[in-house]
């Protein structure tokens, strides 16, 4: 995902978020909205190859070959999410779809902007992994973990788990990027036998991290990316796709899980209230959970599909996929909690981290 990752990954800067606020005042003031006709379905997507490979695995040849005609509202998810809660006010909305992460859905939900689905209308749903049906409002779809990335040439013993990070003999090795911010301090948290929720002392943590490593900071999966492969760094905290995403571009790099159990990230789609054509959005959501368009998105992305039964190989799933024991350590973020602090914690780490 090209982002793209984020609001999972990351919150948008004061300057996105007046645009987006912008963005949502125009769609109140705009005199004509686009809006679904018959037969017509309005998806709210990032753009990218992750909008091409939707297109390609799931929209093209499950839902358009139908005569169900698509129409794309691309863009980062700050504006999107904006443009949502803009809509509350309408009777009718313009957007049936909206793919977001499993964060901004809480977040959204909160907001009074998503419908309960009705999973009896989505037959997929039913494969769907136990674990990831946590919400109500959320249609899972692709996941990961925040992992260790290393390169192999160069870290033949790569730390086992994050708190083996906490170790000088990493000093100006070790990548992390700005829109994982929230993940580390829960990463720094959970460590010592901690909880995601301990980010009090994870940001303590964070602090000696800092001190002890001077971990190089960079702005965006892309440039983390970047500096893994040129050799900036040997070291990366970042979603295992990530990781498997960059190996397969030719970079020698491996993932090691860490042993207290990734943070888990997640994506998938959610049903706006003033959905447009709600039943063409339940069309939609069970193509997403289509066997072998699961197949195909998580042999493209390298992350793990949502539908327990997808038709993967043995060996596409043993890389992108995690073992019962990993699956059953992953930690998934309290989202209720991230949403309360999460501008506190991105002010903090700009101020002691990120600068």
């Amino acid at each position: 995902m090209t982002k793209t990752d984020l609001t999972l990954s990351g919150a948008p800067s004061r300057r996105a978020v007046l645009g987006a606020l912008g963005a949502g005042a125009a769609v109140l003031a705009a005199p004509r909205l686009v809006r679904a006709q018959e037969g017509t379905l309005v998806v709210s997507n990032w753009g990218g190859d992750w909008n091409e490979r939707t297109i390609r695995f799931v929209e093209a040849p499950l839902v358009e070959s139908r005569g169900i005609k698509i129409i794309r509202d691309l863009g980062m998810e700050p504006e999107r999410k904006a443009k949502l809660i803009a809509e509350k006010r309408l009777k009718r909305g313009t957007i049936d779809v909206i793919h977001i992460n499993e964060g901004d859905s809480v977040e959204l939900n909160a907001q009074d902007v998503l419908s309960d689905i009705d999973f009896a209308k989505v037959p997929n749903y039913a494969d769907v992994v136990p674990a990831l049906k946590s919400k109500p409002f959320f249609v899972p779809w692709l996941y990961s973990g925040v992992s260790i990335i290393y390169n192999k040439d160069k870290v033949p013993n790569p730390p086992k788990s994050y708190e083996e990070l906490w170790d000088k003999k990493w000093a100006g090795r070790i990548g992390l990027t700005n829109q994982l911010y929230f993940n580390y301090i829960m990463m720094a948290g959970l460590i010592k036998g901690g909880n995601v929720t301990n980010t009090e002392q994870g940001k303590e943590r964070l602090i000696q991290l800092k001190e002890l490593t001077q971990p190089r900071i960079y702005a965006a999966h892309q440039q983390l990316g970047a500096g893994l492969v040129n050799g900036e760094v040997d070291i990366a905290v970042n979603y295992k796709a990530r990781g498997l995403q960059w190996a397969n571009d030719g970079a020698p790099l491996a993932i090691q899980y860490p042993s207290e159990g990734a943070i888990a990230v997640m994506f998938g789609a959610a049903l706006p209230k003033r959905a447009p054509s709600p039943d063409l959005a339940y069309i939609y959501f069970n193509a997403m959970l289509d066997r072998k368009a699961m197949a195909g998105l998580a042999g493209a992305s390298f992350y793990a599909p949502a539908n327990a039964k997808a038709e993967l190989t043995d060996e596409l799933r043993a890389k992108v996929d995690f073992t019962a024991a990993q699956a059953a350590a992953l930690k998934f973020p309290d989202y209720a909690h991230v949403a309360k602090n999460t501008a506190e914690w991105l002010e903090w780490w700009n101020k002691n981290i990120a600068r």
